[in-house]
């Protein structure tokens, strides 16, 4: 697998790496399942890449949809290789209650990964301040190809100080207040690269993630048969997916909502400052 090298990539759609031939792809859900055909044609030819080695964060209080989108869509390229860690085996809530099963430790995770991958959620503030994860975090990002995040899972990076001069985006109930307080530069755009930091914006934005990050490790042909299979062809019924576009009134009514979330991570961040 290619290593990230060289000045800052630009958007999400800025193209990947070399084009490879896919390789033979594990059962892991729709996306690894509908390319197995695709990849047990290359999976026996030399030079077949090796799996991704993944490991995605959980914690209590997730958002659920931050890991299972990039799951789904990266299942594929990793196989047995896919790690869901925290800091205890079994389950772990999310934060609307939905739980999802931890394969591995802080202990038990590889200390060899590809890609190191941390989401958000309504738990990000306690995960800021939590000192064993923050210090899981940095020993895995210091080998890891890629350290990446969706929504607020750009704070944690950044609580570990692990996006000191990185530009990074994040949801943008907390992208311009809180990033700069932990070193990062934001952006605000729905995926960024810099070097080999890899930051979505909120929770749906994962999906786009999933879909650049795999381009880069697997070429864009990859990463478009793993779209088509997912039939992501997003046409929203409303245009309300940004501050913007939904307007003075919706965006003060989610900020309402997600208050709780930007005043702890905000509190987080200076408190790491102090």
């Amino acid at each position: 697998m290619d290593r990230p090298a060289g000045p800052a990539h630009g958007p999400a759609d800025a193209a990947g790496p070399n084009r490879r031939d896919l390789a033979g792809l594990a059962a892991g859900g729709l996306a690894a399942a509908g390319l197995a055909a695709t990849g047990r044609a290359a999976a026996g030819r030399d030079g077949s890449p090796p799996p991704v080695r993944i490991a995605m964060l959980l914690f209590p209080g997730m958002t659920a949809l931050d890991v299972v989108g990039p799951q789904t869509l990266l299942a594929g390229l990793a196989g047995p290789q896919i790690h869901l860690v925290a800091e205890h085996l079994g389950p772990v809530a999310s934060d609307t209650g939905l739980a999802i099963v931890a394969t591995a430790d802080f202990t038990t995770c590889p200390r060899d990964l590809d890609v190191l991958f941390v989401p958000g959620g309504d738990g990000t503030p306690g995960q800021m301040r939590d000192a064993r994860l923050l210090a899981f975090l940095r020993d895995r990002a210091e080998r890891a190809a890629w350290v990446t995040s969706v929504c607020t899972g750009s704070l944690i990076l950044g609580a570990a100080g692990l996006l000191t001069g990185y530009r990074a985006t994040s949801h943008w109930c907390v992208r311009d207040s809180v990033l700069p307080l932990l070193g990062a530069i934001p952006v605000d755009a729905r995926v960024v690269f810099d070097r080999n930091r890899g930051t979505a914006a909120g929770v749906s934005a994962g999906l786009d993630f999933a879909l650049a990050l795999a381009a880069r490790l697997r070429g864009p042909d990859h990463a478009r048969t793993s779209q088509l299979v997912a039939e992501y062809a997003p046409v929203p019924p409303f245009e309300a997916g940004t501050p913007q576009a939904a307007g003075p009134a919706i965006t003060r009514a989610a900020t309402a909502i997600l208050a709780d979330l930007a005043e702890g991570s905000l509190a987080a961040a200076r408190a790491r400052r102090d």
